[in-house]
């Protein structure tokens, strides 16, 4: 780190970069933190409260850290830790940290404690924490004496943890709906058959994401129709491809039973059976396993259901240059009969993956 120097809003910036390192999935939110040498002379302002009144003057990088996933330590206790390595004293620094410190014992003290056993005199956040058995932070450090700014970076803060944010906010988790179909919005041809409607590039993406991903969720239809390994694969440099280090849990939702031969059966991440065919016991079971974001991959039954209980947050919609002109839609009837009542999603992201088209979209509201 050497002589780096940076203002407040500069180590927000970094502390973002840095908690972009930490994985997309697992319970835990990516955080990133910052350690500024104390203000000196006129640098110190003792009535910050506000993200415009924070310090523009550049101070010297003491340490950083992030969190890098469950059972690690968090991002502040990462820094203090690299801060203690380096034999820096961090008493009357500055934490900048993307998101509240926490309030609570987990696997792992409350920060806000760990802060306040350093010395440190000012924190200053992008996001609050919104889980209720963590949050309250930052009203314990103001209580110590501590000066707290939040709201530094938030919109990048939340952007970067807007699927944490969503789950831990209402306990169940964050829903994304993926659909791969013809431009005519078929997902399968009258005799069933449907791989492969997209190409190769658009499957490697979809394999990308489920990477990041805490489950993935079929229903028990597509298991006996398609068989599927729910995996996530990559290809290494070496051009052979290979499950990723990550494997999301395996969910089939249903009451008809899982074959004994059946390809979830092998290797990947660990299967749960879900049996029922109530969207909200679904979520409050995999809430319950501390997923936070689950892919629906299959089928339109399972689709549908999820859509018309109005619990998908997000859609990645695959389109193929292909026509077939009869087989399976997508999604059933919604119940809806005319255009004023249609499910309507917000635009994101429109790409192009290989000959095929992804469109993004989110809830509104």
């Amino acid at each position: 780190m050497g002589s780096q120097h940076l203002t407040i809003d500069g180590a927000m910036s970094r502390a973002l970069e840095l908690a972009a390192r930490g994985p997309a999935y697992g319970p835990n939110p990516r955080v990133g933190c910052v350690l500024l040498a104390p203000p000196t002379g006129t640098d110190l302002l003792r009535d910050r409260a506000t993200p415009e009144a924070v310090d523009a003057r550049a101070r010297r990088v003491l340490a950083e850290g992030y969190h890098r996933g469950a059972g690690t330590p968090h991002a502040e206790a990462a820094a203090l830790a690299d801060a203690r390595e380096r034999g820096i004293d961090v008493r009357g620094a500055t934490a900048v940290v993307t998101l509240e410190p926490c309030a609570h014992t987990g696997r792992t003290p409350p920060c806000a404690d760990a802060l306040l056993a350093a010395g440190v005199a000012e924190v200053v956040h992008a996001v609050d924490d919104p889980n209720p058995a963590a949050a309250g932070g930052a009203a314990r450090l103001r209580a110590a004496g501590v000066r707290v700014v939040r709201g530094v970076r938030a919109a990048e803060g939340t952007a970067l943890l807007h699927v944490w944010l969503t789950a831990a906010a209402r306990g169940t988790p964050y829903v994304t709906l993926k659909t791969a179909t013809s431009l005519d919005g078929f997902v399968a041809a009258q005799d069933g058959t449907s791989r492969w409607i997209t190409g190769p590039e658009a499957r490697a993406h979809a394999h990308r994401v489920r990477a990041t991903v805490d489950a993935i969720a079929v229903g028990s239809g597509t298991v006996r129709a398609d068989d599927p390994a729910l995996t996530a694969r990559a290809t290494g440099p070496d051009g052979v491809e290979r499950l990723a280090d990550h494997q999301p849990l395996r969910v089939v939702v249903g009451r008809s039973g899982i074959p004994p031969q059946a390809r979830l059966r092998g290797e990947g991440g660990a299967l749960v059976h879900v049996r029922t065919h109530d969207v909200r016991e679904v979520l409050a079971e995999l809430g319950a396993r501390d997923v936070r974001h689950v892919l629906l991959e299959g089928g339109p039954t399972l689709a549908t259901a999820f859509l018309a209980a109005d619990a998908v947050d997000e859609l990645h919609a695959y389109v193929a240059p292909v026509l077939l002109g009869a087989g399976k839609r997508v999604v059933g009837d919604l119940g809806v009969t005319t255009i004023g009542a249609a499910r309507r999603f917000r635009t994101v992201e429109v790409r192009r993956v290989g000959d095929d088209a992804l469109t993004v979209s989110r809830r509104i509201g």
